[in-house]
């Protein structure tokens, strides 16, 4: 059984911290949502790696930089962890 906090932790640590995200509304929110929970059940280890993930009909989960980099250039607008944790959890839903 996979350590999903542990890969979630690992994750922003190497993928988003090192290159630069430093809003600490999106790295605790990029640690709390479940990325693995949007992708085929499959596909769950690889919802922690540095690319996107195919989900089926042709579409992909971004790549967890892109998603930090959208919340946080959203920065400004962003009033609360709940909002952030939102629009984390919304950037890492397929359409």
């Amino acid at each position: 059984m996979q350590d999903w906090s542990k890969l979630r932790e690992r994750m922003v640590e190497k993928q988003l911290h090192r290159r630069g995200i430093r809003d600490a509304r999106v790295l605790a929110a990029m640690r709390k949502v479940p990325r693995h929970e949007f992708i085929p059940f499959s596909c769950g280890s690889l919802a922690y790696d540095d690319d996107p993930v195919l989900i089926g009909a042709g579409q992909t989960i971004s790549q967890p930089y892109m998603v930090a980099a959208m919340a946080e250039a959203q920065g400004g607008g962003l009033k609360s962890f709940a909002n952030v944790d939102e629009l984390v959890a919304d950037l890492n839903a397929p359409d």
